[in-house]
């Protein structure tokens, strides 16, 4: 772990505390699961933006059918997860977010057409998301 924070500063760590719901401890702990998504190119460039199909590789969203929102409603221009985009989307669904917080992401996550709006077309298409049965 010690390792994890060397790659930040203390003014860093200290900015992505407030700015997330998450310790110093976790959020050195969100770095490292960032960071194992892919390990030479994080190491290069811990700016690099990971791409979106790599992001939906984890666990916790491979079988979600939202995946695809959740990934695209967290990234910054250009596609694909920066760290920062990614913690981001980790504190949001961490257990002590607010429900406002949750709330306005899960409006964005089901706002299929980036709209404003939860239209009739919205509903269609999360009512018949394909939904993963092993």
């Amino acid at each position: 772990m010690g390792a994890s924070q060397s790659v930040f500063s203390e003014e860093e760590l200290q900015d992505y505390q407030e700015l997330t719901y998450f310790t110093i401890k976790e959020i050195l702990h969100v770095f490292k699961i960032f960071r194992g998504l892919s390990p030479e190119a994080v190491d290069r460039d811990r700016n690099v933006k990971l791409s979106e199909d790599l992001i939906m590789s984890l666990p916790e969203l491979k079988m979600n059918p939202f995946k695809d929102r959740i990934v695209k409603v967290f990234s910054s221009e250009g596609g694909g997860l920066s760290f920062e985009d990614f913690l981001d989307m980790m504190s949001v669904f961490s257990e002590k977010a607010p429900k406002e917080i949750k709330t306005q992401y899960a409006f964005k996550i089901y706002d299929f057409d980036d709209d404003d709006a939860i239209s009739r077309e919205d509903l269609k298409k999360m009512v018949t998301l394909k939904l993963y049965v092993p």
